[in-house]
């Protein structure tokens, strides 16, 4: 086939080009360049683009810079700042697959190649003629949770041919390889950023605003704080507070306020509901056989974020069509604004993702109960 493979200047991606080369493909790597003009977020892209460039030469193969910079401001930078400006979680990594990568990239240049391969920790399945977003070997590097609001069109159009490997054997194909960057170590981080501090980024975009820290259980103030923007429910580090470990449980926006909570009690400050909105469902809704008038319900894996652990619980949805998962065990730091990444109940499909809800189903509109009456309907999904 002809191939457009993105790299990074890493090393997963240049095993993926050493494995489709090796298997007769024909390629042309292109590296996607999103730093600013002013020097924000370049993600180190002239080491970058030098290690791409010295891959192009190893296998004799046409290499090219790509600009998206100004889309990925205007699409995904922006979606960051305005989702943390109302006092959310936003998950930029996420929207820079479904909208750069997979989005303008695919419009302008992708589309001219057969497929487009990346180096990506996910596996791509056929199910009765129907391709479904799959787990990799690898349960630690897995990044099906980053490819989870793509959609079945730009699924169709790509390969991971990453899949089927651990890390460490990527690592010692790349030693066989002689890959200049075999050893090169692996990029961390929210990828707009690059080496430019998470907090210094919030501070030089949405400035700082002193307010009140708040223990929740006695509504004490115990210290300030400089924004409630530079905070995430969950977050435990950066707090500057003695007598830890103190964990921000719940934001007021308007009065700019923080709360916190000393040992974090998940079972009193959460319970196990996730409110959920704005679904994406690559393959397909996993409750489209069930009547929309119906109350309905599937078995589920899911993650609230990216680890290599999986919840077990329940995917629901009422006749007024509200959604949410009912855990079977205590969730730590659900984060509105973040987002559920649901899979199949044997983890080995990822069928898509939706955002955390600020409102839950019991403070909302015209709610009924939750908890599913005897006659809801349960589908079984693979």
């Amino acid at each position: 086939m002809k191939i457009a493979v993105l790299i990074s200047g890493g090393v997963d991606s240049a095993v993926v080009v050493h494995k489709l080369i090796s298997e007769g493909h024909e390629l042309h790597l292109f590296y996607i360049r999103i730093g600013m003009d002013n020097g924000e977020g370049d993600c180190s892209a002239d080491e970058d683009i030098e290690m791409c460039t010295l891959i192009a030469r190893k296998y004799g193969l046409p290499f090219k810079v790509v600009s998206l910079h100004e889309e990925y401001w205007e699409h995904v930078m922006s979606y960051a700042l305005k989702t943390v400006k109302e006092g959310l979680t936003p998950h930029p990594d996420m929207m820079c697959n479904k909208l750069i990568k997979f989005g303008f990239f695919e419009e302008r240049w992708g589309k001219e190649f057969d497929k487009t391969a990346t180096g990506h920790y996910a596996s791509i399945k056929e199910i009765n003629g129907k391709l479904f977003l799959a787990t990799a070997k690898d349960p630690v590097k897995d990044q099906t949770d980053f490819l989870a609001q793509i959609s079945y069109e730009q699924l169709s159009h790509l390969i991971f041919p990453l899949g089927d490997l651990d890390k460490s054997e990527v690592r010692e194909i790349a030693r066989l390889a002689s890959l200049p960057n075999a050893t090169r170590k692996d990029s961390q981080g929210i990828c707009f950023l690059g080496k430019i501090d998470y907090t210094d980024f919030i501070a030089r975009h949405l400035g700082e605003k002193e307010g009140p820290v708040i223990e929740i259980e006695t509504g004490k103030k115990i210290g300030v704080h400089k924004g409630y923007w530079f905070y995430t429910i969950g977050q435990r580090k950066g707090l500057g507070l003695s007598g830890g470990p103190w964990f921000v449980v719940k934001k007021n926006v308007r009065d700019n306020v923080i709360y916190v909570s000393n040992g974090y009690d998940t079972k009193l400050q959460y319970g196990k509901e996730i409110p959920l909105a704005e679904p994406n469902w690559i393959s397909g809704d996993p409750l489209g056989m069930i009547a929309t008038d119906e109350d309905a319900e599937i078995a589920i894996a899911f993650k609230t974020r990216h680890s290599p652990e999986f919840y077990s619980g329940h995917l629901k949805r009422g006749k007024d069509g509200s959604m949410w998962i009912l855990s079977d065990s205590d969730v730590q730091g659900i984060a509105p604004g973040q987002f559920a990444i649901v899979y199949s109940i044997d983890k080995t499909l990822c069928l898509g993702s939706a955002m955390i809800s600020p409102v839950s189903r019991r403070r909302g509109r015209n709610r009924k109960k939750s908890v599913c009456t005897p006659e809801t309907k349960t589908k079984e999904f693979f």
